[in-house]
């Protein structure tokens, strides 16, 4: 019976088919692989109609900004430079000083100016020559710096008369003085290449007080008038001068006559001789370097 039942068995396992645990998984399909998208409306090529040889690429070259449509804040204006700035001039005197000055003008009306004319001593510590060759350059004593400040204005003349007016105030604090002039000119060329030209000027000068110990002092005035002519040559750069004044104090007019030849780069030079109150005959030959910015 034991035998039977042994036999029967044996058969059913070679008869049975063999199942693998795995032959579910192998043929199910996972629940998260999904068929593929249709392709949207946005992802369609634009470009399949376009030929691309035949493409304007020039348009990326523009400047971005001239398409920018939002309005954007204006920075604020830088400020002006005012026009005719302040003109410095300097030049070194033989005595060891420096001679600055300083103009602007104010307003083109009349030519308005004003400025300062400055007279700056050595700065620093000198040694005892350096001290004594100062002395003796300066008359014994050391040169001081001093300025005055001065305000003028050039005018039309009147009619025929005279074509030009000029007036000029001029204060100088370390003399304790104030200069108040006038002047009137007229011009008159003849055969091109000469011109003459008359001037009368009239000058105020107010002496203030000056504190000196023990003499009591009173402010003091005194006037001076100056006529002259000169004598221009225009191709030459000559000029011939004749002119005199008149000071409060003198009893006559004082003549003088005078020449000024001008070289070049704003260099001329100049000689005078004139008469003076006290008698002697002045003479006077200078020479000067001018220039403008």
């Amino acid at each position: 019976m034991a035998m039977v039942l042994s036999a029967a068995a044996q058969t059913s396992r070679q008869t049975s088919p063999q199942i693998s645990p795995w032959s579910g998984i192998d043929n199910e399909t996972p629940a998260a692989e999904e068929a593929a998208p249709e392709p949207e409306a946005n992802d369609v090529d634009v470009t399949k109609d376009v030929e691309v040889d035949k493409l304007d690429w020039s348009l990326l070259s523009a400047d971005a900004s001239a398409f920018d449509t939002v309005p954007t804040p204006k920075k604020g204006a830088a400020p002006k430079k005012a026009d005719g700035g302040a003109a410095w001039s300097s030049s070194n005197n033989a005595n060891g000083t420096s001679a600055v000055s300083v103009k602007q003008s104010v307003s083109p009306f009349w030519d308005t100016r004003i400025g300062a004319d400055m007279t700056v001593a050595p700065q620093g510590t000198l040694t005892n020559s350096e001290l004594l060759s100062e002395r003796l350059a300066n008359g014994g004593s050391l040169p001081q710096s001093s300025g005055t400040a001065w305000a003028a204005m050039t005018a039309p003349g009147v009619a025929s008369i005279w074509d030009k007016t000029s007036v000029e105030a001029r204060v100088d604090p370390g003399a304790d003085q104030t200069k108040f002039g006038t002047s009137i000119s007229k011009s008159v060329p003849f055969a091109n290449d000469y011109s003459l030209t008359l001037q009368n000027g009239y000058n105020l000068i107010q002496q203030g007080v000056m504190p000196v110990p023990g003499i009591v002092s009173h402010p003091s005035r005194s006037y001076e008038a100056d006529q002259s002519a000169r004598l221009s040559i225009n191709d030459l750069g000559t000029s011939f001068i004749a002119g005199q004044t008149l000071a409060t104090g003198d009893d006559k007019w004082l003549h003088r006559v005078g020449a000024e030849q001008k070289l070049f780069d704003g260099i001329t030079i100049s000689g005078s001789i004139g008469e003076t109150a006290q008698g002697p005959v002045n003479k006077s030959l200078t020479a000067g370097f001018k220039r403008s910015w």
